[in-house]
């Protein structure tokens, strides 16, 4: 199994320690038992750019801070989706096989700045929040209905703490 997350800092208004949060995305994969080799990007964008994706995928005006874009409907995760294809959880992986494009996750550290003012959290805080919950997308969390939302609140919190007391915090 290999898990590949590529990150890419394609904005200059904040300092980003892309490895610190391309080591928090694998983390979250990891957690969440993703089998088989797969990719993920985690991108971070100004506010043009983000605000550019968000009218353009979810008509909605000006910058967000974290938008996801998954790539395949089948990501295999252990005790999740039994029912949602792929090869199920423990099936070898051949080798001839590519890697399943799990999608992209882009943050707008701008906008991850002025949230993390709003609600009294440091920006490293709010970044974490961002990709965590921008890959918790990925993997079909949503937040449409309250049940959905408490649940995927709680798995946040859940992963922000192992990732702060675990090893993927230190760095």
């Amino acid at each position: 199994m290999t898990i590949d997350v590529f990150g890419a800092d394609e904005q200059a208004t904040l300092e980003v320690d892309l490895p610190r949060w391309v080591g928090l995305a694998r983390f979250v994969l990891e957690a969440e038992q993703v089998r088989g080799d797969v990719e993920l990007s985690l991108i971070f964008v100004d506010p043009p750019t983000m605000a550019d994706l968000n009218r353009r995928f979810l008509d909605e005006d000006g910058p967000t801070d974290v938008l996801a874009f998954p790539m395949d409907d089948d990501v295999t995760v252990a005790g999740r989706q039994p029912d949602q294809g792929g090869r199920g959880p423990g099936a070898p992986a051949e080798a001839t096989e590519p890697p399943q494009l799990i999608g992209d996750v882009v943050v707008c550290p701008a906008v991850a700045a002025a949230q993390a003012a709003v609600a009294g959290r440091t920006l490293d805080d709010e970044l974490a929040l961002l990709v965590v919950h921008g890959v918790l997308h990925l993997l079909r969390y949503d937040h449409e209905a309250p049940d959905d939302e408490a649940a995927m609140r709680a798995r946040e919190q859940e992963l922000l703490r192992a990732f702060r007391t675990g090893a993927g915090g230190s760095g």
